[in-house]
């Protein structure tokens, strides 16, 4: 059964962040707040726990877009291609925020993703979960726990996410009550900007 564990995003206590980043480090699944809609997500670099999400959302793992949640644009280089100047321009306006950001991914992106050609990258605008991120020293891939029947009505209340979710994951973070409008995801793979689905982030930025 999960744990769930009250954090204040205003000022998390490291000590509830260190328990969660050590779940994380032995392979488990957290939910946890973003700026947007509650998150479940794994350490990228753990095989099993990203197995075990695929298992959850019912799809193969090759066939996973996922993203991957970093604190900062410095974590670019680590999995994505050089990018142009127009393009940098663009994250920094936009993150951190409400993004999802489609970029060319490069060799270094674990074995599991090494066949995609991009990689789905979030700042998201929430120190949650930036203090996990930072805890753990890497990102943490993220898929959203909206129910499979109703792609626009995500799960908003922590209590009632712990319900539905505490025998499949091993910590629910209760940050307050999630949005329940995804992030605006825009494809700058190809060196102009598309927008694949707008969510919660302003177009202003493109």
């Amino acid at each position: 059964m999960a744990e769930f564990i009250k954090i204040y995003e205003e000022n998390p206590n490291p000590k509830e962040i260190k328990r969660v980043v050590d779940v994380l480090r032995k392979g488990g699944l957290v939910i946890y707040p973003t700026d947007t809609v509650y998150g479940l997500g794994c350490d990228i670099t753990n095989t099993k726990a990203l197995e075990k999400i695929a298992r959850i959302k019912g799809i193969k793992l090759a066939k996973a877009n996922w993203s991957f949640i970093c604190t900062d644009l410095s974590n670019l280089s680590d999995y994505v291609r050089q990018i142009d100047t127009a393009t940098f321009k663009i994250l920094k306006r936009a993150l951190p925020g409400p993004y999802t950001f489609i970029l060319p991914g490069n060799n270094n992106l674990p074995k599991e993703f090494k066949k995609k050609k991009t990689v789905g990258i979030r700042v998201p605008d929430n120190s949650i979960v930036k203090a996990l991120v930072e805890g753990l020293g890497n990102p943490i891939v993220s898929t959203s726990i909206r129910d499979d029947d109703d792609v626009l009505e995500y799960t908003t209340d922590p209590e009632l996410i712990f319900e539905k979710w505490e025998n499949l994951v091993d910590v629910v973070i209760d940050g307050g009550y999630g949005g329940n409008i995804g992030s605006t995801i825009i494809d700058l793979s190809s060196g102009h900007a598309e927008v694949v689905r707008e969510g919660k982030g302003s177009l202003d930025i493109i």
